[in-house]
């Protein structure tokens, strides 16, 4: 992707950029409301179902979300709305750039994340899942590979080199990554474009069922594309080993990083490992998917000791999300009465508040105050956050649906709310239209070409979303106003955000 120049604000000078914060940036997979213990306890005032004492000791220093959301209620298109700070429905796949050999939604010239603190004197570092496409050779030619994303293509696609569409294109100088995270169908990681073994003997073969290590390890999105030595168990320690290298070689430096660290945890399939840095993993909960929340709680010490340890944590903001909402889990439903949405209906992919109200909190020391607030926001705010944070503007007509939070968060400055509220579920393509305290949930199909009013709610007076109000003529009229005025949204091309 060609230099972002990024028009700087007149009261910030080059030799500031030494003073700039670092940014730590962790978005997890599948986590919700109800597998975070800091939600149960200080939200609820329940007991959790799960413990998670190392996230809740870095959420008790800051500012937690009790409307926080992730932009979609599915992995793959909030990952885009969140890189972009843009709506999915921007995007050429509004419902989501599935395929590892997918073209990149981003387009040339586009402002990202990466490149956004790229060209405001950041050292950047992606690690994890990225699950939004890419460019892979055909061997032997120049041709860009666009065929099946499973099975045995092992010599339709050069799998060693990942040339386009990545986190380099994106801005990010030092990348650790995983195409599709932990569930496959490819089970490869790749440093700074090309493949990284994961031991010596290591060799790339067709990775199925019968020569994995960990027959788990082959999710139900099928076999694929993978490292002879992948062991799903040991990619959180991976990962996380691998972001703490970052912040050492980074500390006090004249420039400040940026990591943005996307776990795959605690998405399928549930792996966990024995143990931890000395804490025990797997049994550790009823389930394997719970187990897998320590995993990520683990991950997350990691990297914030590793902060300590350098001196850069009082330095460094760091914010905290999920990409969608939680899952269901029958064995720990049975078992403990587990609900993934943490006392909201619904779980990922669906369009209720528990599809995708997520975990979401920004830690700071001296500069955000510790407490909880009830202000909406939503993930992909982060590009415009981050631009204020570094003091720079966006480009007209870029990040139109990214709001910025940094004025709620250090208390400087004018905040301005939402006047409302658009994202989508998931595999079931439907689309919500928030405008307190309605909301109006619309159905439409894969191409966006139809669309019609399903579901609506009184969040206010019904926040479990348990009395759908469609069918009752009384809001027939507010139905038919809030449909018109999503579709006018859509169609108009208007920025969501307030400002943009």
């Amino acid at each position: 992707m060609k230099k972002l120049f990024i028009t700087t604000f007149l009261a910030v000078v080059s030799a500031a950029v030494a003073e700039k914060p670092n940014v730590v940036f962790i978005l997890a997979d599948d986590l919700g409301l109800g597998d975070v213990s800091y939600h149960a306890r200080r939200i609820l005032n329940k007991e959790p179902f799960v413990e998670t004492p190392n996230i809740d000791a870095l959420a008790e220093q800051g500012l937690w979300f009790t409307d926080g959301h992730s932009a979609t209620a599915l992995c793959a298109p909030t990952r885009y709305c969140v890189m972009s700070g843009n709506n999915n429905y921007r995007s050429y796949a509004p419902a989501g750039v599935w395929s590892t050999f997918a073209p990149t939604a981003f387009k040339e010239g586009e402002v990202t994340l990466g490149t956004l603190m790229r060209d405001a004197g950041y050292r950047t570092g992606f690690f994890g899942k990225w699950h939004m496409g890419g460019d892979f050779q055909v061997p032997g030619t120049q041709q860009v590979y666009r065929g099946p994303k499973s099975g045995d293509i092992i010599d339709q696609v050069d799998v060693t080199r990942w040339i386009g569409g990545g986190p380099k294109y994106c801005g990010f100088d030092y990348d650790f990554t995983t195409p599709c995270g932990v569930q496959g169908p490819m089970y490869l990681f790749y440093e700074n474009q090309q493949w990284a073994p994961l031991a010596k003997d290591s060799k790339i073969v067709f990775f199925n069922k019968d020569n994995a290590t960990n027959p788990k390890d082959v999710s139900d999105k099928g076999p694929g594309p993978g490292d002879s030595n992948w062991d799903a168990r040991k990619v959180g320690k991976l990962l996380s080993a691998k972001a703490v290298d970052f912040i050492k070689a980074n500390a006090q430096k004249k420039e400040p990083f940026f990591l943005y660290y996307c776990s795959p945890t605690v998405h399928l399939p549930h792996c966990p490992p024995d143990e931890f840095d000395g804490r025990k993993i797997k049994g550790s909960s009823v389930s394997d998917h719970l187990d897998m929340t320590a995993d990520l709680d683990m991950q997350v010490k990691r990297i914030v000791d590793a902060l300590k340890a350098s001196g850069e944590f009082e330095n460094t903001l760091i914010v905290f999300s999920s990409d969608n909402g939680g899952l269901t889990d029958g064995k720990a439903k049975q078992e403990i009465g587990y609900e993934p949405g943490g006392g909201w209906n619904g779980s990922k992919n669906l369009p209720l508040e528990g599809g995708h109200r997520v975990p979401t909190f920004a830690v700071w020391p001296g500069h955000i105050q510790p407490g909880v607030t009830g202000e909406l926001a939503v993930n992909q705010d982060m590009v415009a956050t981050f631009a204020a944070l570094v003091g720079t503007t966006i480009p007209k007509g870029q990040a139109q649906d990214s709001n910025n939070l940094l004025p709620l968060l250090t208390g400087k400055g004018r905040f301005v709310q939402r006047d409302f509220f658009v994202n989508q579920a998931g595999a079931n393509q439907e689309l919500m239209y928030r405008k307190m305290p309605w909301k109006l949930i619309i159905q439409s199909n894969f191409k966006r070409t139809q669309y019609e009013p399903k579901a609506l709610y009184n969040l206010k007076d019904d926040p479990g979303e348990k009395k759908d109000l469609i069918k009752n003529p009384e809001y027939k009229k507010l139905v038919e106003t809030m449909f018109k005025e999503y579709m006018d949204i859509l169609q108009s091309g208007q920025p969501t955000a307030p400002g943009r």
